[in-house]
């Protein structure tokens, strides 16, 4: 395990998707990481989570209902210190041209479903939110 604390303050990971399977999954990595998580099922409650406290990485679907990942991350850029979080998108969605919107919208890396932990290892590295080995 990575230590990420800054003082005595750890790094956050907000993970965003409809399924509660996929949260515990992906909140078991992102722990595993190093990170201390919260999730979210919808990208209302995730906007509403970061407006209460913007985390340093965001695990995002892009399928969900209220708000969907691309609306949330649109608002997301929008918001104060909205550009901090490297979010990190982890969809079914994998035509290039969504993966292009993705990033162009502020994405920091792009994940398609399905997953394991070491593609969320690899990507979090990519985004510089852990250290490389």
């Amino acid at each position: 395990m990575y230590n990420l604390r800054v003082g005595n303050v750890s790094k956050t990971c907000l993970v965003v998707d409809d399924s509660r399977v996929v949260r515990k999954v992906a909140r078991r990595i992102a722990e595993e990481l190093g990170f201390e998580c919260s999730e979210a099922e919808d990208g209302q409650k995730a906007y509403d989570a970061c407006r209460q406290s913007m985390p340093d990485a965001i695990l995002l679907d892009w399928r969900m209902p209220v708000m969907d990942g691309m609306e949330f991350l649109t608002k997301l850029r929008e918001m104060k210190n909205g550009k901090h979080p490297k979010v990190v998108f982890c969809t079914i969605e994998s035509k290039p041209k969504n993966i292009q919107k993705a990033m162009k919208a502020g994405a920091s890396e792009y994940i398609v479903k399905p997953f394991d932990s070491e593609v969320i290892k690899a990507k979090f590295t990519l985004a510089g939110l852990i250290p490389k080995e």
